[in-house]
């Protein structure tokens, strides 16, 4: 047996199943490999050796006993710090959570331990998924293994830095605003942001809860694809959860494979043609065009006059959900409480416990959403955001009548060295400058590596409409067919 911790999701299942590696091998050996390299790379928060090997020894039994066993069972998976793990430590990646252990799991987190995954430990994270680097989680930042001087993107930086340096061949994150689609582009990983409400939020530590959507992170776009299809679905539980079921997704990855996208419309979006983003970005993203028009498909150009609102309305409408979600944690009921001596006031407690316990980005939204809330200022702000929202769904609807997905770069540069834009908070935003206006829509996206700037990865953003999402995962899978995956040097 080769390295197993260098082969797919895809091929990892097949050599357990095939009773040609055990799953405790196979978890075992990534797990050596975390070892190994984590402490440059930092991908892990809490790595859960016991909880790891005795899911694995369970596929083992399962296996030994005959029973059937799902397409990605015994494959490790990193799951991102912001879904509850039954007994796990959940941080959310900040100080005010340190060493809390959830009494449940999550919906995902209980779909991938059914479906015979091993949840191997949970990722590093800008603090409550609020950041574009990892560079804001409270226990220090993330390291991208294609240059261990850059960020890995963020607010998921973690999920996409474990696949890319090997140490998880799956892994899940969050995307409120681009929380998967960009880590995934600066790491040369692929991350997909699914339908809102086509997977499920119970379970998932809220940051904007119109806006969250946990997804997959992978390596090739057929693994994404699978583990979508384990995660996504309804869940009674969550009361935004779509009732239907989620669309073939495998299916249309392995036909995007082949290589031919003959009559699919591919809309160009006008208004994301190179506006802040890097030359090398621009010429990856031109490449990848050509790439996929000799694969057949039809380009167009498309305009979507209300996109060029999507950042400051998406900086409006967030920051006001989370201030509403973040005031549970006031320290009195779990997690971390500062002051209680017996003197202070209940007041005095909430005040120092959550100065002490929140980091500077997540003060800086939780102010400015309280204030776009606050009366007199409620409709001038968070008001027009939502109606700037209901603009560019009716510029998503109106594309699609052309169109049968949208494509853009993911992001409009490359992996950028650490600190050179957290004083510049406007700065770090931009980074999601691509991938906010899907997120306000409520549609699907994916990013799939299409080339190098300076030798760093580029990512290509696919969108597609509602409960589309088989759309996107055709054309990631043929662009991935032509240009093939990207391997960050050895660390």
């Amino acid at each position: 047996m080769s390295d197993v911790t260098r082969m797919t999701a895809t091929e990892v299942a097949a050599l357990v199943a095939g009773g040609e590696a055990s799953a405790v091998e196979v978890t075992q050996a990534h797990l050596d490999r975390i070892a190994a390299v984590d402490d440059r790379v930092h991908a892990f928060l809490h790595v859960d050796t016991e909880g790891a090997l005795a899911a694995a020894r369970d596929v083992d039994a399962r296996r030994a006993a005959g029973e059937p066993l799902g397409p990605l069972a015994g494959v490790p998976v990193a799951v991102k710090d912001v879904l509850t793990t039954k007994g796990v430590p959940t941080t959310a990646g900040s100080k005010i959570l340190e060493n809390w252990r959830p009494p449940y799991d999550s919906t995902i987190v209980s779909r991938l331990r059914a479906a015979g995954t091993v949840p191997i430990g949970k990722t590093n994270m800008d603090e409550f998924a609020m950041g574009s680097s990892t560079e804001y989680s409270a226990y220090g930042p993330t390291s991208n293994p294609w240059d261990l001087t850059r960020i890995p993107g963020g607010s998921g930086g973690g999920s996409a830095a474990a696949i890319a340096a090997y140490e998880a061949p799956l892994a899940i994150g969050s995307d409120t605003g681009g929380s998967i689609r960009q880590p995934g582009a600066v790491t040369g990983t692929v991350g997909a942001k699914p339908t809102y409400g086509g997977t499920s939020r119970y379970g998932l530590i809220a940051f904007s809860s119109s806006l969250d959507t946990p997804g997959p992170c992978a390596r090739t776009v057929e693994d994404a694809a699978l583990l979508h299809a384990v995660i996504g679905g309804h869940d009674p539980r969550d009361s935004t959860s779509i009732p239907q079921p989620v669309p073939d997704v495998v299916a249309a990855a392995r036909l995007g494979a082949t290589g031919d996208l003959t009559g699919v419309r591919l809309g160009i979006v006008t208004e994301f043609s190179g506006e802040g983003a890097e030359p090398g970005v621009l010429a990856a993203f031109r490449d990848s065009v050509e790439t996929l028009t000799k694969l057949g498909a039809e380009v167009v150009e498309v305009s979507c006059p209300n996109f060029q609102y999507a950042l400051p309305a998406y900086y409006l409408i967030a920051p006001s959900e989370c201030s509403s979600n973040l005031a549970r944690f006031d320290g009195v009921r779990f997690g971390l409480r500062v002051g209680d001596d017996g003197v202070k006031s209940l007041e005095e407690v909430m005040s120092l416990t959550r100065d002490q316990g929140f980091g500077p980005e997540v003060k800086r939204r939780i102010m400015l959403g309280t204030y776009a809330l606050s009366s007199g200022y409620y409709d001038a702000y968070y008001g027009q955001a939502q109606k700037v929202r209901t603009l560019i769904t009716r510029d998503f609807t109106a594309a699609f009548e052309q169109v049968d997905v949208l494509i853009s770069p993911t992001t409009p540069f490359v992996a950028f060295p650490f600190g050179s834009r957290t004083g510049d908070p406007y700065q770090m935003y931009l980074a999601d400058l691509f991938t906010i206006p899907t997120n306000l829509y409520g549609g699907p996206a994916i990013s799939v590596p299409c080339g190098l700037s300076e030798g760093l990865p580029v990512g290509l953003q696919i969108m597609a409409p509602t409960m589309a999402d088989d759309r996107m995962y055709r054309v990631a899978a043929a662009l991935e067919s032509a240009v093939g995956t990207f391997t960050p040097p050895a660390l």
